[in-house]
């Protein structure tokens, strides 16, 4: 079995003496439960592994009586420690409070129990390890698959994992492709929506976030503002409604907008959005073309790559503590601009379709002056070894 790279981080961070709960924070279906799977099994003391998936709502009590099975296994055992593991934590309800009140009660009286917490809202995770949990975890970000994770594990080259994404469990299925789209819209997109964020947020018009997404998924890599969206959808509500509803994609690992590159932090979130997918499936799944049609057409294959190159950067942002931007002003316009501590680089990506010149990048690196600048084109930076870089190496 395929065995991710952060399969060793979390590996030593449960070696370590009890310190910190762990939290595995990722999109639904990028290997968070396959992974946790993966570590006890390789464990030499003994663990628990609950599930909050199938807990009925509101139902606090269940987090309880998880906690003290684990502590009767260590009381009962011969083993100085006990990890429990509990999977989508974010379901149950007041979580955080309880999580609270019993790590502190097993630190006060030396209940070696560790803790290691799997979710897929990233926006209710926050929220409660904020609010109640303030200096007693750590974040490990779990992204979705990377080319070379999708070519180790199942022998994919770039132009495929440009179009079928990186969902592991989706990859059987592509030699079929219309019921690999199917899989995609019904089985990760809807999922996602409703059990991430509809059945845990207020969603007033949730079929008009649904609609967002849809568009804001085919316009990946494009800048839209949302006034312009309100015009193509129905019952578009005002644009605050749909920042919010876009926020809380982008919470759930789905769709982001990125935000224009400025001297001043107002002025970014004031621009409208370049929208993004995480994960290029999501772009792919909703699209009318199959695979062998839209490779042979430059016009549309350059999106798809400029999408791919975008979710690259975008899906590994948190992980790699930088900030994506793009940049455009009279015309002129840069396609990325990460940021990291202080370091400013530039990307361009050259697709053949997009009329690239360097009127746009020198108009940026003179008023900006950026750390470096690199230009993915079918010369110097081949758009396949980009997709096969860490995007923290660019800085």
């Amino acid at each position: 079995m395929f065995v991710r790279p952060h399969y060793k981080l979390v590996k030593e961070r449960i070696n370590e003496p009890r310190r910190f709960i762990q939290v595995l924070m990722g999109p639904r279906q990028v290997g968070k439960t396959t992974l946790a799977e993966q570590l006890v099994k390789g464990l030499d003391v003994p663990w628990l592994f609950e599930s909050a998936d199938d807990v009925p709502a509101g139902d606090a009590e269940w987090l309880g009586q998880v906690w003290e099975a684990a502590r009767l296994k260590l009381r009962t055992g011969a083993a100085s420690e006990v990890l429990l593991v509990i999977d989508e934590i974010q379901k149950v309800s007041n979580w955080s409070e309880t999580v609270k009140k019993y790590w502190d009660e097993d630190s006060r009286s030396g209940l070696n129990i560790k803790l290691l917490l799997l979710g897929s809202s990233r926006l209710l995770l926050k929220k409660g390890l904020t609010e109640s949990l303030t200096g007693r975890f750590e974040i490990i970000q779990l992204t979705h698959w990377s080319l070379s994770e999708m070519s180790g594990a199942f022998g994919w080259d770039a132009e495929k994992y440009a179009w079928f994404g990186g969902y592991p469990g989706s990859a059987p299925l592509v030699d079929d492709e219309s019921r690999w789209k199917r899989y995609i819209r019904d089985s990760i997109i809807e999922t996602s929506v409703s059990k991430d964020i509809l059945m845990l947020t207020r969603v007033d018009k949730p079929a008009l976030m649904k609609m967002l997404f849809e568009l804001g998924c085919l316009y990946s890599g494009r800048i839209l503002s949302f006034t312009k969206i309100m015009g193509q959808l129905h019952d578009a509500g005002n644009t605050t409604t749909l920042a919010h509803y876009l926020r809380l994609l982008d919470t759930a690992g789905l769709l982001g907008g990125i935000e224009k590159y400025a001297s001043g932090t107002i002025r970014k979130r004031s621009s409208s959005p370049k929208f993004h997918v995480y994960n290029n499936a999501l772009l792919s799944a909703q699209r009318n073309e199959m695979f062998g049609e839209i490779i042979l057409d430059p016009g549309k294959w350059g999106h798809i790559i400029e999408s791919a190159a975008g979710a690259h950067l975008v899906n590994y942002s948190a992980a790699g503590d930088y900030s994506v931007y793009y940049w455009r002003e009279r015309g002129e316009e840069v396609d990325f601009v990460l940021e990291k501590r202080g370091k400013v680089v530039a990307v361009e990506v050259k697709s053949g379709h997009s009329g690239f010149t360097r009127r746009g990048m020198n108009t940026f690196c003179s008023r900006f002056n950026p750390d470096r600048v690199y230009v993915i084109d079918n010369k110097s930076l081949l758009w396949q070894e980009f997709l096969e870089i860490d995007p923290v190496e660019l800085f």
